[in-house]
């Protein structure tokens, strides 16, 4: 079963989550806010996806932070960064299970995830 980690007022994650009941693929819903979020899954996260594609610095909250703590990112800064701060991980991340993860829900994700639960 596909775990998918977001934000529920998040329109992208509002319509990953649709799509999926639509194609007949089993999930569940695991909200960053409400749920909360491991270290261990970050370091998952991030050993499977790249610090970079995880940390969302076009976001709202990337921009309400000091500049100390956007300044030298690297793996172990957008770690501690998102466990402090969930809402600075990109959305939808899919948790496919053995380490395989899709980010977000464009077109080639759709794919991915469509050749991955099948």
């Amino acid at each position: 079963m596909i775990t998918v980690y977001g934000i529920k007022n998040c329109d992208t994650c509002r319509k990953a989550l649709a799509w999926l009941e639509g194609e007949g693929i089993a999930h569940r819903f695991h909200d960053l806010r409400e749920d909360g979020l491991e270290s261990s899954q970050i370091v998952a996260w991030i050993g499977g996806l790249g610090w970079q594609a995880l940390l969302n610095t076009r976001s709202t909250t990337w921009r309400g932070l000091d500049e100390a703590e956007k300044a030298d990112p690297d793996a172990a800064k957008a770690a501690a960064l998102v466990l402090a701060h969930p809402t600075l991980v990109k959305r939808p991340v899919f948790d496919l299970g053995g380490g395989k993860y899709v980010l977000g829900f464009k077109p080639d994700a759709q794919e991915a995830l469509r050749k991955l639960a099948g």
